[in-house]
């Protein structure tokens, strides 16, 4: 659903719409100045103060393009949890002294959120990304603060970030999606918020109404369930993501000439995908079983009492290009050498061919696959780009007694 800027004066909100705006350069091209009542035109925190002069605020827009690389705001829609960053992203600032107050508004909503006495307070959120074509954004929902599954000392967390040796702080934020169901955000609950607050939830979502009455145990998420079906070779490599590109390459020309030589660095991408996974060691490459590694995954309880639960596993790892993919015969290899009790990882830099994946899919065979597009959002979320990649495969290829330089 699409709708033109020039329809935007008196539109409710829909989940999942796009809203257009114009394709010139200056701000008048922004949608959210018809779309939203006194709603600015920069920034990623885009927010209204109440007219009875509290101080408080009428709403708050939280605008995202998804695609920071330092930055990597994330909706899980299987959960409708956001993940927004705050608006302290370069060195020399503090903490919530930055020009849109983003970092201050997150700082007493989720106190707010916390304390349970004055939840009337908090502003609702309106998620909208960038859709990438010119000044068009796409509505992803209303959000409240925090989440029943996060607890209170984990939905809002103060981090340290060095950029250009120097070191401060940001905000890592975390939001539901509230569940609307089928019924549009209301223009005229927006207004009521602007011009008469103190009527405005006689228009209110009834999530929101609950989420006021109720706090954080009132949040009824927006949850889409994942349709599962077997990704194209385009969606394996992850052809949108330039940067991820970039460092695959790198990643498939370091070990052109050794590509047993992928495997130590395999272990690490599946360590920094999921920090629970401990103890790898390599076998001999000119032994290679079907098992490049070996490993292990740790279930813990989050307490210091009782022991983690230690499941082996065993990894495959292919160094391969675009065009070149894991078939069924190095699958059936993995699957055959994975013992009782144990699961297995097939990791390439290209794609898995459909046969071998429906084969594992199909079958239930406890193999995780990890291709190409799942490594350049790993070394996204990791801080490694195309910049320091290649000091980064240095550092692991000194640790790899097998590496030959």
């Amino acid at each position: 659903m699409e709708v033109k800027i020039e329809e935007l004066g008196n539109v409710d909100l829909v989940v999942d719409c796009i809203y257009k705006g114009r394709k010139t350069p200056n701000l008048s091209a922004e949608p959210f100045h018809k779309l939203i009542p006194g709603c600015e035109n920069i920034g990623g925190f885009r927010k209204k103060l109440r007219e009875d002069e509290s101080g408080k605020y009428v709403y708050v827009i939280l605008y995202t393009s998804m695609e920071e690389l330092e930055w990597p705001d994330f909706l899980e829609e299987e959960t409708g949890i956001f993940r927004y960053y705050g608006d302290n992203q370069e060195p020399g600032r503090a903490l919530t002294d930055t020009r849109k107050k983003g970092n201050l508004i997150l700082e007493k909503t989720f106190e707010a959120l916390n304390d349970g006495k004055n939840l009337q307070d908090i502003p609702p959120f309106f998620i909208f990304k960038k859709t990438g074509n010119g000044r068009d954004v796409q509505f992803l929902g209303l959000a409240a603060p925090g989440n029943p599954k996060i607890s209170p000392d984990k939905d809002l967390i103060a981090f340290w970030r060095t950029v250009k040796d120097k070191t401060f702080q940001n905000y890592e934020a975390y939001f539901t999606i509230l569940n609307t169901g089928t019924v549009p955000i209301s223009r005229k609950w927006i207004e009521s918020l602007i011009y008469d607050h103190k009527n405005n939830l006689n228009y209110a979502p009834d999530v929101w109404k609950k989420f006021i009455r109720e706090g954080r145990n009132g949040i009824e998420a927006l949850k889409a369930p994942r349709i599962y079906k077997f990704p194209t070779k385009y969606e394996q490599l992850g052809s949108s993501n330039e940067e991820g590109r970039i460092c695959l390459e790198i990643i498939r020309n370091h070990y052109k000439d050794f590509p047993q030589g992928f495997e130590n660095c395999a272990t690490k991408i599946i360590s920094q995908m999921d920090s629970n996974f401990i103890d790898f060691s390599l076998t001999r490459p000119w032994r290679d079983g079907g098992r490049d590694a070996i490993g292990k995954y740790s279930i813990k309880t989050g307490g210091n009492v009782n022991q983690p639960l230690i499941i082996d596993c065993a990894l495959e790892a292919k160094c391969y290009g675009i065009n070149k993919a894991v078939g069924v015969r190095e699958m059936s290899r993995l699957i055959s050498r994975t013992r009782y009790r144990q699961f297995g990882i097939m990791i390439t830099t290209g794609y898995v061919d459909g046969q071998a994946y429906a084969e594992v899919v199909e079958d239930g065979h406890p193999i995780l696959i990890v291709t190409a597009s799942d490594i350049a959002a790993i070394l996204k979320r990791n801080l490694i780009t195309p910049m320091n990649i290649s000091d980064w495969l240095t550092s692991i290829d000194k640790n790899n007694q097998y590496y030959k330089v």
